[in-house]
């Protein structure tokens, strides 16, 4: 919900989805959101697309129309909330090698996700301590350890990585650790614990779930019951609450 005097409209959203065209569709954007004045990220590549906007809602929103009509992104459905000032310096357009690294070229979402779990669904498992089979839910923290420290689940499991490549490795030596459990992968916005539930998977472990949304559709969702602290953020703002106002 909207508080009074937030006039800036945040955004984040990504899609794994074959992008040949990302240079073309780059020069697209960032002619439109220099027109509209806008600021944030977006990251395009081969693989998809991840990007974060602020600014007044119309302008967002025109982004966001352009980007639908593009049948390949016509599913888009970002997370918002709102600010009272714009957490972004300047906009930054890009086409990169992958819109999230992790260095694993056989790892493409695009092809098959690893299967998600709602929100409400996560927020019920904790609450009675198993999944809908009985099995222990495990939370598994995919961010790097300097946003885990402004929060996470309660009890989650986060092995101090300091960035998104060293989470096969981290797997590896800690996978056994995960055997005969419901894991939720969970990160800020989806896009890591997605990636991260299928290297999961193709590890072995039978029983691997990304959280929908991630942190940021938790609380759009839920009450946040069971995370404790704020959900770092990459823009001005810092951390957000769980009712996703700035929390510094």
């Amino acid at each position: 919900m909207r508080a009074v005097n937030t006039p800036v409209l945040n955004i984040s959203c990504y899609k794994f989805v074959p992008l040949p065209d990302a240079a073309t569709l780059r020069d697209q954007l960032a002619e439109q959101t220099q027109r509209l004045a806008l600021r944030g990220t977006i990251l395009l590549a081969e693989e998809g697309i991840n990007f974060f906007l602020a600014g007044p809602a119309a302008a967002v929103r025109e982004v966001v129309d352009t980007l639908r009509q593009d049948p390949r992104l016509a599913d888009l459905a970002p997370k918002e909330s709102w600010s009272d000032h714009q957490p972004f310096r300047k906009m930054l357009v890009k086409v990169k090698r992958e819109i999230i690294r992790m260095n694993h070229p056989t790892i493409r979402p695009a092809e098959g996700r690893a299967p998600a779990v709602a929100p409400a669904t996560v927020r019920r498992w904790l609450e009675q301590g198993h999944d809908d089979e009985g099995r222990p839910v495990v939370t598994l923290d995919t961010r790097n350890a300097f946003e885990v420290d402004h929060g996470t689940f309660e009890g989650s499991v986060d092995w101090r990585i300091h960035k998104f490549t060293e989470f096969p490795d981290a797997l590896r030596a800690h996978k056994a650790e995960l055997q005969g459990k419901t894991v939720v992968s969970f990160c800020t916005g989806g896009i890591r614990c997605e990636k991260a539930a299928i290297l999961m998977r193709e590890e072995g472990l039978p029983h691997v779930y990304q959280l929908e949304g991630g942190i940021l559709k938790y609380f759009e969702e839920t009450d946040g019951a069971h995370y404790q602290g704020s959900c770092f953020v990459f823009d001005e703002r810092e951390a957000l609450a769980p009712d996703l106002s700035p929390r510094r």
